[in-house]
């Protein structure tokens, strides 16, 4: 079915609605085509968006796409003050990598200086044009986590304020009875870390990297923290008085400082898995630093449009479904190409939550809550539309019932199944498996768990909020396709992703993302319309949140 054609059949439902009282939403659903789907990709994924970077003529581009077709459909303007567009400041920081220096010091002398990228990254985490410390005092506070509902407080007592604080990657996995065995919760990831830090007043924070901790090499850390980086922007709001640095230092530069101390690391991190664990001070080592920084300012956009609730009783709580519409824009030219198309990433995510949106306002006078469409900017830097909305939330979060995040789909066939990230964490779990087996097919768990996922896309920027959230992905089940399929699934995807050859290609089979479309509609219109709303498993990370965010609209 062509694109005109499925707008012909969509008029012709309307028209029938006119007779019959009403679009059924399997009439709707059935509007979703692969080419619906394929036409909004081939658009926003083409040179001329330009890979659809923060603050750039291809963000501009892709706002206005985004804005004409909810206009378009009739979806309406999901912002406060009737617009669509929600904006954030954005400021990039570049540490100037000849001048950073970390020095080792021993007995308050100066001693091994370490080198930038090699051995250490590092830089000024409160927006600071210059940091210049001397003969800062080190504590180790091993994964450097206080989780109650676990019976863990790695600080017990001690004084952290003014001191630099070294962390343990990734959290406890010895025990299968806490922190979900081996599964990596958010206290294991190096940005809890950084919080942590700032929460409990430290000058500094330097988490020690090891591959094993970390799940990737010491390059992706180097690659990733030296270039420009992007945060929102601060202004000043008077919030949590920030460490005037943070970093990683390698699983080399960390021996020899614990050396330093008189101490072993391997030792230090076996420690660090007892729950009676207690910070350990590094004595006769301080820690001089030298960082300079410049910076720019910016700014990005959400694009957020809304059907309203048709229930009295309802429509003041919300459904949101999220996606990311920036990708890495124009980049240093590989064989003659420099653009970062970002068909699969993240354009199909895009495509799914435009069509979803067309679908539900086909039946928009039977949604019993407001559902709001957010795609939202600047993902790829960290999630920072996403978080900029959770802390500027257009809706009260105790009010949402749940967030649906599409992220990169199913581009390479139809499966008989479909992962969830988030998998039994909420009561989102459930409502799948019980239209996935009407479908005929199965729901399955995260099959890597110890990567942390979860926090790895826009999704955990509601969670934090006590939104119930669920990141559905693709499924390894193929259907009719060769038996080495995942493995040509697998190798494809390493070679495009975040690369200038993630465009649409002959191993495309949009029948995959058709039918995860499907089900990801049928779910969501039973969550929209469901007597109660989702709710977080007990003791999950995020009920706790929840709950007060709950309390707080009652």
């Amino acid at each position: 079915m062509t694109r005109l054609a499925s707008i012909l059949l969509a008029t012709l439902f309307i028209a029938f609605a006119g007779c019959s009282g009403s679009i059924t939403p399997e009439m709707a659903e059935s509007g979703i085509t692969g080419e619906s789907l394929l036409s909004h990709i081939e658009e926003i994924s083409s040179d001329e968006f330009e890979g659809r970077a923060p603050a750039s003529r291809g963000e501009d581009l892709t706002v206005n796409y985004l804005v004409d077709h909810l206009q378009r459909m009739g979806i309406e303007p999901g912002m406060p003050d009737g617009t669509y567009i929600q904006e954030f400041p954005l400021l990039g920081q570049r540490v100037d990598g000849e001048s950073a220096s970390i020095t080792i010091n021993t007995n308050r002398q100066q001693g091994e200086e370490l080198e930038y990228t090699a051995d250490f990254m590092a830089w000024p985490s409160n927006e600071a044009e210059q940091v210049q410390i001397q003969n800062a005092d080190l504590l180790y506070v091993g994964y450097g986590i206080q989780a109650p509902e676990f019976g863990w407080n790695d600080y017990k007592d001690a004084d952290v304020e003014g001191k630099v604080l070294v962390f343990k990657n990734s959290d406890p996995s010895h025990d299968p009875e806490i922190f979900e065995g081996d599964s990596r919760l958010y206290y294991g990831r190096w940005s809890y870390k950084f919080e942590k830090a700032a929460e409990m007043g430290a000058l500094g924070a330097i988490i020690i990297h090891t591959t094993p901790t970390a799940g990737y090499p010491w390059d992706v850390v180097s690659n990733s923290w030296g270039r420009e980086r992007f945060a929102l922007k601060s202004g000043g709001d008077g919030g949590t008085q920030q460490p005037e640095f943070n970093g990683w230092f390698t699983q080399e530069s960390s021996e020899r400082l614990f050396s330093a101390a008189g101490m072993a690391l391997d030792e230090m991190l076996n420690a660090a898995n007892s729950p009676d664990f207690t910070p350990v001070s590094l004595e006769g080592v301080t820690l001089g630093v030298d960082l300079s920084a410049t910076y720019s300012d910016m700014s990005s956009r959400n694009v957020i449009g809304k059907i309203e609730g048709s229930d009295p009783e309802l429509s003041d709580q919300h459904v949101i479904f999220s996606t990311h519409y920036d990708h890495l824009g124009i980049t240093t030219p590989v064989n003659g190409d420099s653009i970062n198309n970002g068909a699969w990433d993240n354009a199909s995510g895009v495509a799914a939550v435009l069509e979803t949106a067309d679908a539900l306002n086909m039946v928009r006078d039977s949604l019993r809550r407001t559902v709001h469409f957010m795609f939202v900017g600047a993902e790829e830097m960290g999630l920072l539309g996403s978080r900029y909305w959770s802390q500027n939330p257009t809706v009260q979060p105790g009010k949402v019932s749940a967030n649906f995040n599409l992220d990169s789909m199913q581009i390479f066939g139809e499966t008989s199944d479909m992962v969830l990230v988030g998998y039994g964490r909420n009561t989102l779990t459930d409502i799948f498996h019980e239209h996935a087996q009407a479908a005929g097919r199965t729901i399955e768990p995260d099959p890597q768990p110890q990567q942390g996922f979860f926090y790895r896309s826009d999704h955990f920027s509601f969670a934090r909020v006590g939104i119930p959230a669920i990141y559905p992905n693709p499924g390894r089940a193929f259907i009719d396709k060769p038996d080495n399929y995942n493995a040509i699934v697998d190798s494809v995807t390493a070679a495009n992703y975040h690369s200038v050859s993630d465009e649409i290609n002959d191993y495309w089979d949009m029948n995959g993302m058709t039918a995860d479309t499907h089900l990801i509609f049928r779910t969501a219109y039973d969550v929209i319309n469901r007597d109660t709303m989702m709710e977080w498993e007990a003791g999950d990370e995020f009920e706790a949140i929840r709950e007060e965010m709950i309390e707080s609209v009652e």
